[in-house]
């Protein structure tokens, strides 16, 4: 699906034609907007002449199996971001910008809605009027500012399992822990290229965003600064919950060795004086049943038990 709109002769035009496109580009002061929800290769073809897009650019815009990154040709520069949604399991969908000096073309699929940026609240107008490079600012802006919520959810899913480790940890824990790690891989692959994106914007590497305008990407920039030091924490608090885990294993692991070490002591003894006192001649004698060895073994067996419990409790192997 294709919708465009053009700030053109002081007025926002909106639902134009392909035709139409063409033709306020052909306009001088013209900034238009071409927004395209999971198109074609036929869809885009018809831009192809009027955007000057090069068979590789439509190739990637409509396979969407790219990395993160921006390409400069002659007419437009082109850059591939992602945005995220965790719910349960964490999902990307690749958006594309292709920026030129007076258009922007944005492609998604359906689960991105560009309508919701919050620069674009108060009408598109005001912003498309100062330039096609300031609404891919308010565009990636709002997408930037998209991932902080996601991070949120991940520290207090972190915070869960630190929790969870002190107090009872289980098989889950762990599966959970390499869960996080692989989703914080999948953030760090978008994300680290995405900063040096905007790194390139800022140093004035592309010539379609206007020099008043590439403070506005800065502040993108410093986002995605901090999401990189959030994400490094991340990675490092998951560190130290997996050692804490294989530690709380190992303590769970040495409780147990100690009580069957605890009971192998007591019924060690038992069996040797029933093995004393059972296995031989004289202690068939001893115990019989005119004699008073039986019970006076079964005392001993029940002392020397009892003795044992006691040391192992006193020393906390029981």
């Amino acid at each position: 699906m294709m919708r465009a709109a053009a700030w053109w002769d002081g007025t926002l035009r909106t639902d134009l034609s392909v035709a139409q496109v063409a033709e306020a580009l052909r306009s001088p002061d013209a900034q238009v907007w071409i927004d395209l929800t999971d198109p074609t290769a036929e869809a885009l073809g018809e831009l192809t002449e009027t955007l000057y897009l090069h068979p590789l650019v439509v190739e990637d815009i409509v396979e969407r199996n790219q990395r993160a990154k921006v390409e400069v040709s002659e007419h437009y520069a082109h850059l591939v971001m992602f945005a995220f949604r965790l719910d349960g399991e964490l999902t990307e969908s690749e958006i594309d910008f292709v920026l030129g000096d007076r258009f922007l073309l944005t492609s998604h699929l359906a689960e991105w809605d560009p309508d919701r940026s919050h620069e674009l609240r108060g009408g598109l107008g005001p912003i498309l009027s100062r330039g096609a490079d300031l609404l891919l600012w308010a565009l990636v802006d709002d997408l930037v500012d998209s991932y902080f919520p996601l991070f949120d959810q991940i520290d207090e899913e972190i915070d869960r399992l630190e929790d969870l480790i002190v107090a009872r940890p289980n098989s889950g824990t762990i599966e959970r822990i390499f869960d996080l790690k692989r989703q914080l891989m999948t953030i760090r692959r978008a994300t680290s290229p995405q900063r040096e994106i905007f790194n390139q914007l800022t140093n004035r590497e592309l010539p379609f965003v206007k020099a008043p305008h590439i403070l506005y990407f800065r502040d993108v920039y410093d986002h995605l600064i901090r999401l990189t030091d959030e994400l490094d924490s991340f990675r490092d608090r998951l560190t130290g919950a997996l050692d804490a885990y294989l530690s709380a294993v190992n303590n769970n692991l040495s409780e147990i060795m100690k009580r069957l070490t605890a009971v192998t002591v007591v019924v060690a003894g038992v069996g040797a004086l029933a093995g004393i006192f059972g296995m031989s001649e004289a202690g068939a004698a001893f115990l019989g049943a005119e004699a008073p060895g039986f019970w006076l073994v079964t005392l001993a067996i029940v002392g020397a038990s009892a003795a044992a419990a006691f040391f192992l409790r006193r020393i906390r192997w029981l």
